[in-house]
Order: C-alpha cells, then structure tokens, then sequence
C-alpha cells in the first residue's frame, strides 16, 4: 500500500493536493485543485491493487477502457469525469469536485434527533434520482453500488448527485489474481445490493432499482437492512404508515427475483406516479365505479325558524298519450319512409360495386414521412456523438536498457496513449507497430517529434538526441471507429559511441580563413531561428484551449491562432516554472502595442486572420498557456 499523499504535493504537474477527503477499500480519495483550470476544485481518486504495488498492464488497459465509457457520460447530477493517468506506478482518477453531503450523514444527522426522511421527502428524492439512472442506462450503464453512501446532496440546488460508479470497482475486482476475492473485493454493498449480483457478479437495471428501493427503506425506517430484512420469508418489513402507492412501488422493487421486479426506470417512475395520486382512492371499490347519492333537494331552514311538516298533496295521474302504431295514417307514412330509404340504400351500393377501386386512397395513410427525408432511419448519425470528445491516456513503460517489451492494447477514434520512458543521449530506440490501424509518434522530452520520420509512422529506429523521459505516441488512422495494436520497444544497452562524439572539434580549426565562427553562436539576429510554429484550433463547441510546451534563450515557441473580426482573443500563462513572457502580433506581424513581453493579454480583435504568439524565456522553462477566443 502506497503512503498518503501530503498536502502540497502536484500530480502531473497540475493537480495539487490540498486535502485528505475519504479511505476505502479501493483507495483514496483526495481534494485537489486543477493548475491548468485556474486552481478549480476537483477530486482525484487514488486506486490502490489489492494484491501487489502496481497494477498489470492489462490491468490498466481494461481501465482506461471502463475510462472511456465514464467519460461518455455527460449528466448535471453525476461528476464529470475528466482524466486518468499513471504516476510513480499509482494509479489515478479525476473528476468534478462535489460540494455536499452524503445522504447517509443526513440520515445519520436525522437518527441522532429520533427522527428520519418522511414519505413526501423520499418521494421527491426518489422523483429527482430515477431521471439520472434513466440516463445511463440508456448508456448501457449498470451503477452497481447504490446506497447513501454513493449519493450526496449537492449544497447549491440540494438535487441528489450520484457517485463512485461500481463499474470502477469491477474492473480492479476483475484483476485481481486467482483465489485473492475476498468481500472487501465485492462490488455493491451487503444487504443493498440485490443477490445476483452479489453471488455471480451479474447486474441488470433491475438491480440498481433494487438497491434504490433499499436505500429508500433505510431513508425511511432509519435502519441497516440486515435489521429490517426477514431472511426465512425473503421479504422486506416496511413501515405500516407508508402509503398504499408507496409501498406497493417498494415491494415489486425489492423482489427476489429479478424477473418480479420493475425492469426499466420508466415502468418504476410510472408506477411512482400513479402510487401519487392513487394513494388517496386505494379503498375504491374494483369496479372504479363512482357511486353517486339520488334523493330530494336539501332545503336548508333559518335558525329559530318553526319547523313545519311537509306539505305533501296527492300525485296527480298524468294520462300516457296513445301509441304512434295505433294510428294507422302513421303506420303508412312510416312504411313509405323505410321503402325510399331502402331503395336509395340499394342503388348506393350497386353503384359502388360497380365503379372501378381508384388506387389513390390506399398509399394515401402510408405517405406519413417527410418528403425531404427519404431515409427512414436518421438516429444513427446521433450514435458518434460520445466519440467527438478526444481522450487521452498517460502509462510508464518500464524497459531496462538493452531489453525490449511488448504491449497491446485497442484504441477508439478519439482516444490517444501516451508510453513514457526515460532514456539517454545516444541510446538507440526502436518503436515497430505490427498491424496498420495505429501509427506511433516518437516525441522527446520537449513534447516534439525527434526527427521528422517520427511522426505518424509503423515503425521507427533512431538515436536518442538528449537525456530525459521520450514519450511512444500511439493514434489510430483517421477513418477507423476502433483498432487493435501491439507494440514493440526497445532500447540499446549502451549509448552508441558515434552518435555520442559531438562535432566540438571545429572550433578548433581557428587558423582556416574559410571557417566563419560568427554564424554559429550568434542566431538571435535571425527571427525565425529556433522558432517552433504550432497552429491551434479551437474545437467546436468550445472556447479555449491549452498547450504546453519549454523554452530557454535558444528555443522559443510560435502559436498561429485564426480568429475573426470583433472577438475577443485572451492569452494566459497559468502555469510557469521561469520568466516565461508573450508577444502577440497582428495577421501581417506587426507587434500589437499593449502585447510585448507580458504574462497575460486580452483584447477585441480589429480584422480577421492568423493571430501570432510568441512564447519565449531568457532560461530554459516550462510553461502552460490558454488560448481562448469569445
């Protein structure tokens, strides 16, 4: 087990821990704040390997795929989750930052009052959490640990917010060697989650609906299952008082059998609101037939007034009129009638037996689709929309010099691996891909590619130029939903001695005429020298964007940046390790007067085109720099 992180310790070079949050069975869980989002609070979350002091490979392959689908998932009552990465051989989780408590504090809070949640209070929670099980659902997302624990009322709105999906505890649970499963290991908690899933592993939405009624229950009686659970007749002891809706809802949800349950959000939030408003005429008789009282007129009498007996006078008997058959003019007309009615009903049928069927009414009903949409199915262009964010992953890749190592692994379109290991100046390293679906890209230390046959490439052999940590990138070809891969590095055991021997002997050749020393040591005079460019794109849908980078006296980087007429262009350095400073130029490079040698800038732009920063520093730096653009 890893120690505690200390307060003041940063992670990546940007998450800086400020507190201790929680501890358990799975890791910590720590409060951070973000360097490269202006100190904005998050939550990083340390997993820890139940057996050994780091996680496998496939370990964090599995992972960063679990990773992918939570990133997926975009709710304003579930944490977003923003990264995950590999440090000093710990594993890492970051998200949203909840201010709140947990409903089990609440109720906790409530218990030691002698009171807990009354029935309006659970309804409504139950009301304002279904919506958000719906979501992932439909997503494929099974929670798997529902309890109060794992869902905090947020301070701002006191809406529910739902947390720790157990999808992350199944993976570490999944990974864990032969024979080493243990209930600390379970994924879902004794007594809430239901016994599929505790016994084979096995979820369904059903079984997130059995551990929401659970939680409702305990919300309710303020008691731990095991207390209100009858384990001979499998049944719940629900509170007498609860009303006849209500606990009909908490009974199918908490059956046995998952097949007896509500199988989908909406039946369950059907059967909710019908339990609202059928509470009150539970006691109905079954025919649902209103029964309405007949009687006199009530006449109310003045006070003080004297009562008088009805007065009540003999019915008068009213004479029937004679029946319409017993004349025998009406019989006549009548008979007339139904004969002309007959003859006309006859000769309309004939006529319409003998007309040829016109073909138009019967496409008519059918044509119900837009004539500008011919095609009838247009929901899969909705289906890429969770693939348009880009994902990007960070794993060490431990190789002793001299040795190689081969890894495996599958990538989706928008997802990104980055392998780093430390080398030195002169080693030769080989990257070979086997398969075309992904090509890898050798950077250096600075974040560039070595050489230009580095970039987007199946294999590449080359001698390291400086000492430092090279990252192996790994992308898939553009065009591909989904690719598999395996990749092989390796690394020279020594340093080879030719790439080693720097060209320092021609300073030596003073006496030559023809040797010009001058244009070596002196490229400042030359703008363009040591100069970087990188053009950014502002992706759709957003505002602004972040790009790393280091600079020294040699060395400076050139962002293009397209922006139009009338927006409002902001540069910031939010994150620095030296005398970093920008320039900012105009499209046609005429330094912008109030944009020279500064740490931050804004302004609105007077025309459209290709904005330039230089970014620069008198010593070697690194810097974080956000570009947005309003």
């Amino acid at each position: 087990m890893h120690p505690t992180l200390t307060p003041g310790t940063t992670l990546q070079n940007r998450y800086r821990v400020l507190q201790e949050l929680g501890h358990g069975g799975f890791g910590r869980t720590y409060l951070a704040e973000d360097l490269g989002r202006f100190n904005e609070r998050c939550a990083v979350k340390e997993l820890e390997p139940q057996q050994g002091d780091q996680f496998s490979d496939k370990a964090l392959q599995l992972f960063q795929r679990e990773a992918a689908i939570l990133y997926s998932i975009e709710h304003p009552q579930i944490p977003k989750f923003q990264a995950i990465f590999e440090e000093n051989q710990r594993l890492f989780l970051v998200q949203d930052y909840i201010d709140g408590v947990t409903y089990r504090d609440l109720l906790n809070q409530r218990i030691q009052q002698g009171i807990a949640f009354s029935e309006a209070e659970v309804r409504q929670f139950l009301q304002q959490i279904l919506p958000v099980l719906a979501h992932i659902h439909n997503k494929g997302i099974i929670h798997r640990d529902i309890s109060p624990d794992n869902i905090m009322q947020r301070r701002p709105d006191s809406l529910p917010v739902l947390i720790d999906f157990g999808v992350v505890k199944e993976v570490v649970t999944r990974i864990q060697p032969p024979g080493t499963l243990s209930q600390a290991t379970s994924v879902g908690k004794l007594g809430y989650a239901p016994s599929e899933q505790m016994q084979s592993g096995r979820a369904y939405p059903s079984s997130d609906l059995y551990a929401l009624a659970v939680t409702a229950i305990v919300m309710l009686t303020g008691k731990e299952p095991q207390e209100i659970f009858d384990d001979v007749n499998l049944s719940w002891h629900l509170p007498t008082t609860l009303s006849p809706g209500l606990l009909q809802v908490l009974r199918r949800a908490t059956s046995y059998r998952p097949g007896d349950r509500y199988q989908s959000v909406s039946e369950m939030a059907q059967a909710l609101g019908a339990g609202v408003t059928a509470s009150d005429t539970a006691a109905a008789s079954p025919s649902q037939v209103r029964t309405v009282a007949v009687g006199r007129q009530y006449q109310p009498t003045r006070v003080g007034a004297a009562t008088q007996a009805p007065n009540y006078t003999a019915p008068v008997p009213i004479a029937e009129p004679a029946s319409v058959w017993e004349n025998p003019w009406a019989v006549a007309v009548i008979g007339g009638i139904l004969a002309l009615l007959a003859g006309l009903g006859g000769w309309t049928l004939v006529s319409v037996l003998n007309r040829t069927p016109a073909p138009t009414p019967v496409p008519s009903p059918e044509i119900t689709l837009d004539p500008q949409q011919p095609q009838p199915t247009p929901e899969p262009t909705a289906e890429p929309t969770p693939e348009t964010s880009p994902v990007e992953y960070s794993q060490n890749l431990s190789i002793a010099p001299g040795s190689d190592r081969t890894v495996r692994g599958s990538l989706r379109s928008n997802e990104t691996i980055n392998y780093r290991l430390n080398a030195t100046a002169g080693q030769v390293l080989l990257a070979r891909m086997t398969g075309e679906g992904v090509l890898v890209t050798v950077l250096t230390p600075e974040g560039e590619p070595v050489d230009s046959s580095a970039q987007r490439v199946l294999n590449w052999q080359g001698t390291l130029p400086v000492d430092g940590e090279y990252i192996v990138q790994l992308r898939p070809v553009q065009g591909l939903e989904q690719s598999d891969y395996e990749l092989e590095v390796s690394l020279s055991a020594q340093p080879d001695p030719e790439a080693t021997v720097e060209p320092e002997p021609e300073p030596s050749v003073e006496p030559s005429p023809t040797v010009e020393p001058q244009p070596e040591p002196a490229p400042a005079p030359n703008p363009n020298a040591n100069v970087v460019e990188q053009r950014v794109q502002i992706p759709p849908g957003q505002t602004s964007v972040q790009v790393s980078g280091q600079v020294n006296q040699d060395r400076s980087r050139r962002y293009i940046v397209n922006a139009q007429e009338g927006q409002v262009l902001a540069l910031e350095l939010p994150s620095v390790s030296g005398p970093v400073t920008l320039d900012v130029r105009f499209p046609n490079g005429e330094l912008i007067p109030d944009a020279s040698r500064v740490l931050s800038w804004q302004g609105q732009l007077p025309s459209s085109g290709n904005y330039i920063v230089d970014v620069s520093s008198p010593r070697p730096s690194n810097y974080v720099l956000t570009i947005s653009a309003n």
